[in-house]
């Protein structure tokens, strides 16, 4: 596998070898981009060390198997990499202007695999998988007022894609329908996102997060077989636990998310949001609520760092 000797600034990392990010580049004939047949996982740093690093990697090498790609190295040798690269990129970052060393820089971490060299646009001659990870840094600006103010959600008539197109479970770049389902929240109501259903009703997830209900201090969560099993989200049930909170799954309703008194939505970048409106209406108090607000502490109290305060700074 390659060394960042001799490589300064931001890097990235393409089959095994690491290269400055600039450089980073795939054919445009890639099946990757041709069909949209790649596999992906995102994680985050704190403080520059990758968090839930392991679960990461079991559904990365979950999603590999179900789609059937073999990336260039095993799953374990592509982790050691992210890990590498992103203490790298951490104190490239942490290094440069004024916030130098402050505990406001963090990255998004994304590794994906690619199906390789589309046959019908390399003179027949298909290619191998390739695997690439780079990095950027997470976006505070974007969730920083939602640990407040709350997420608005709606929900749209584009629809769950069925376990007869792919496996639920794998976490794959196939993404037009999430796409098209926020662009129909934010015209129902600016800054909103959707909230993707099965064509039977059932409740999957939003675009960017997995949700969970709160009814009477407990938090229900769809089943695997419902939406994709979310790293954070499994993190949040045990730090839900670990409070004593009542934690289920089961399948949920549109009524039951209209009924609930809070909606949670667990993400890797920003960890917890509460959602304060669904469909134009309010959540609960239509402000954050108290099993959400132990939850959020837990959170920052199990990372070391007030997670909302850092958002916060780095918004500035």
């Amino acid at each position: 596998m390659g060394n960042l000797e001799g490589i300064s600034g931001d890097v990235a990392w393409l089959d095994g070898q690491f290269l400055p990010r600039a450089s980073l580049a795939l054919p445009v004939g890639d099946a990757g981009f041709v069909l949209g047949a790649t596999v992906t996982e995102q994680l985050r740093t704190f403080r520059g060390d990758l968090f839930l690093p392991e679960p990461h990697a079991r559904r990365l090498a979950a999603s590999l198997q179900a789609v059937g790609l073999e990336p260039c190295l095993p799953v374990r040798s592509i982790l050691a990499a992210a890990t590498e690269l992103a203490a790298h990129n951490h104190a490239q970052l942490a290094g440069a202007g004024p916030s130098a060393g402050c505990e406001a820089v963090d990255l998004g971490v994304v590794i994906f695999v690619t199906a390789g060299d589309q046959p019908s646009q390399h003179l027949g001659r298909g290619g191998l998988p390739r695997t690439v990870i780079h990095s950027f840094p997470l976006a505070f600006g974007m969730w920083a007022s939602a640990y407040e103010s709350g997420v608005a959600l709606r929900s749209v008539s584009v629809r769950q894609v069925p376990p007869e197109c792919w496996p639920l479970g794998a976490k794959v770049r196939s993404r037009l329908h999430y796409f098209l389902a926020d662009r129909e929240a934010a015209s129902a109501e600016p800054g909103s996102r959707a909230v993707l259903m099965h064509h039977d009703g059932r409740v999957s997830e939003t675009s960017t997060a997995n949700l969970a209900v709160v009814q009477a201090g407990r938090i229900a969560v769809p089943p695997a077989a419902d939406a994709l099993s979310g790293v954070t989200l499994a993190f949040t049930q045990q730090l839900a636990a670990g409070l004593g909170i009542p934690w289920q799954e089961r399948s949920l309703t549109t009524a039951q998310l209209q009924d609930a008194d809070e909606i949670l939505l667990t993400s890797t970048p920003n960890c917890i949001l509460p959602a304060t409106r669904f469909d134009g209406r309010p959540i609960g108090t239509g402000g954050p609520g108290a099993v959400y607000r132990r939850l959020l502490a837990a959170w920052s109290d199990a990372v070391g760092l007030d997670i909302a305060a850092q958002a916060q700074a780095a918004a500035r």
